[in-house]
């Protein structure tokens, strides 16, 4: 009697979900001195809300569920943002000021859903994400830079939560810049432009302009695998002399899928002074409630 054998496939392994973010807080905020000498850069508003709540929102309308602070010394305001504040609930309780009130408490986070580690040296942003070591554990998270302010109808997040769906890997948003700007970005070295996705076979942290690989330049959202932390893990400096999160990224790329995503939307770089007023009149005219009002201002410095 003959026996015959059944090949069977190996088994898929499901993508595990994103529902952790990383966001480096650390930075000292020199560009906006003297008004982050005692006040943590990402506590500065665009209109009514600071950047770190933008960045939290933006993530939480991504499925993400757990946050991971990366502070430094000064920064506790902006875990007391997220804080629940009872005497200022019930004054506004007693005044009756409600729309108020609902603005706070739509902003309230599910108790242990935040936690803070301390970068006490500030060695660059790849160090910064390697203190999240034991956050991210063995799962994909996001990596979220507040400076980078989105202005997006579908959060930049989700949308790069979509593609690490698609792709099973790592994704970064990525936008074109003017040949000479590469030199202040990591920037990728392409191997296929799909269009609104591009796989990578490179990445290049602050390249010389007459080397860069392309104009393809990597923001401040990041989906990664938990692998990269092994290898920021090495310490091994880059450019600045600093450990860069790019050079660990870039170790991934052959090992595991690697995509720029052209994301949906507009970036606001409010780590410079013209890029935080340009997000001030911008978010501003999308309100209904100040859009009028900054319209009138507009057109009277006209």
């Amino acid at each position: 009697m003959s026996v015959t054998k059944t090949i069977e496939e190996p088994p898929t392994v499901p993508l595990k979900p994103l529902k952790k973010a990383v966001l480096p807080v650390a930075g000292l905020g020199t560009r906006f001195l003297p008004a982050t000498k005692a006040m943590a850069k990402e506590m500065l508003p665009v209109v009514d809300k600071p950047l770190i709540q933008y960045a939290v929102e933006e993530a939480r309308a991504a499925g993400i569920e757990q946050f991971c602070f990366i502070t430094g010394r000064g920064k506790t305001a902006i875990v007391e943002h997220f804080d629940v504040a009872y005497e200022l609930e019930r004054t506004l309780a007693d005044r009756n000021k409600t729309a108020e009130l609902d603005a706070l408490r739509a902003q309230a986070m599910t108790p242990g859903s935040i936690v803070t580690v301390r970068q006490q040296v500030p060695m660059g942003l790849g160090h910064a994400i390697w203190c999240a070591r034991a956050f991210v554990g063995d799962d994909p998270f996001a990596i979220l830079l507040p400076d980078d302010l989105m202005m997006c109808d579908t959060s930049c997040t989700a949308q790069l939560a979509s593609a690490y769906q698609e792709t099973g890997g790592n994704v970064v948003a990525i936008e074109e810049v003017p040949m000479d700007r590469v030199n202040r970005y990591g920037v990728l070295d392409v191997a296929e432009d799909k269009g609104r996705l591009v796989s990578v076979k490179g990445l290049v942290e602050k390249p010389p302009v007459d080397k860069a690989p392309s104009n393809l330049t990597v923001i401040g959202r990041y989906v990664l695998m938990p692998e990269v932390i092994g290898h920021l893990a090495k310490m091994e400096k880059g450019a600045g002399g600093e450990v860069q999160l790019t050079d660990g990224m870039a170790k991934l790329i052959g090992h595991q899928p690697f995509h720029g995503l052209r994301y949906d939307g507009k970036r606001f770089d409010c780590g410079d002074k013209a890029g935080y007023l340009e997000a001030q009149v911008a978010f501003a005219l999308k309100r209904p409630d100040m859009a009028p009002a900054m319209q009138a201002i507009l057109k009277s410095y006209g």
